[in-house]
């Protein structure tokens, strides 16, 4: 994960993972990507053994540092924020190499890497608004003849990081296509702009390809267009309509086939958007709205998933 004393307790999903694991039972340890390293054939970590608090100020505490194969552990979830650099790709490689000896690792290593969050959505057509991928700025600029209301973004952004609604007669039109595709060398998604978006863009949580019954409904701030927490979006807990179930049965079997155990995907309006394998967030608030216990439910999938694995 990214370093703990760098989270916000009140809404990091990770945390409540950890105070769920914890709960337990369970002894649980914290690394950072420089804690892992490959030696004689065998991958390693350094692992901090940790106490960790519901309190805001005062989170967690290092009870111990330990060193060695990371194949003695029951379970390493793989839980650190994007960008998805190099770095994240060796990390995955690592992982991987421990899951061939037989760790359980979740969500798969092979499967973060493979699954880009936008473009693994568009491998389920039928619940994706239009939508374009290209580097170059003349298909980009047809696309938005075509659409005239569009969303422009990187493949590799988060957290509504350089996103650009395109309205009819943008004079800016040139200047993002050139900024956003680096002058026609890197790959840009286009998407049909959604009005939905102002009735909240909808993260649902998938714990082994099956959602969790209410969703997270994030709608923007006054004058935004992006609906991301991070952006100054504002949280709705609501109950998953009769579409949002159909996109999940369209998507959790291949999520499972993949073993994404822990996913978000993002709905907005009638539409799939983004599914997001790396770190989903979003437990806190739905907890909170509806009295759940997300976290909980996906240990308690864990453990089941380890003894299956033991026997």
């Amino acid at each position: 994960m990214d370093p703990i004393e760098s989270i916000n307790p009140k809404k990091d999903s990770t945390l409540a993972m950890m105070l769920a694991a914890q709960a337990r039972g369970w002894t649980i340890y914290c690394m950072q990507q420089s804690d892992l390293l490959i030696k004689s054939g065998e991958v390693h970590g350094r692992f901090s053994e940790l106490e960790v608090r519901h309190d805001l100020h005062d989170w967690f505490s290092v009870k111990a540092i330990h060193e060695g194969p990371l194949i003695e552990l029951d379970a390493v979830l793989m839980r650190k924020d994007p960008p998805f650099d190099m770095e994240y790709i060796y990390t995955t490689y690592m992982l991987e190499m421990a899951e061939q000896a037989g760790l359980r690792v979740l969500n798969r290593p092979g499967s973060i890497r493979d699954c880009n969050e936008k473009l693994f959505a568009l491998q389920f057509p039928q619940c994706c608004p239009p939508h374009l991928v290209s580097r170059d700025p003349a298909h980009l600029r047809a696309f938005h003849t075509e659409h005239q209301d569009v969303i422009f973004k990187p493949l590799d952004g988060m957290g509504g990081a350089s996103i650009f609604r395109v309205k009819p007669n943008d004079s800016n039109l040139s200047v993002i296509l050139e900024t956003l595709t680096h002058q026609g060398t890197v790959q840009t998604m286009a998407q049909k702009y959604i009005p939905e978006i102002t009735e909240g863009d909808k993260r649902i949580l998938l714990i082994n390809g099956e959602p969790v019954p209410y969703a997270l409904a994030r709608i923007p701030a006054i004058g935004e267009s992006r609906g991301n927490l991070a952006a100054g979006g504002e949280g709705v807990a609501r109950p998953l309509t009769d579409r949002d179930r159909w996109i999940c049965d369209q998507v959790g079997p291949a999520l499972k086939a993949r073993g994404l155990y822990f996913v978000g995907i993002d709905v907005i309006g009638d539409y799939l958007t983004e599914i997001n394998v790396t770190c989903p967030t979003c437990i806190r608030e739905l907890d909170k709205a509806y009295d759940l216990d997300i976290a909980g439910d996906y240990m308690a999938f864990i453990e089941t998933l380890c003894h299956a694995g033991r026997g």
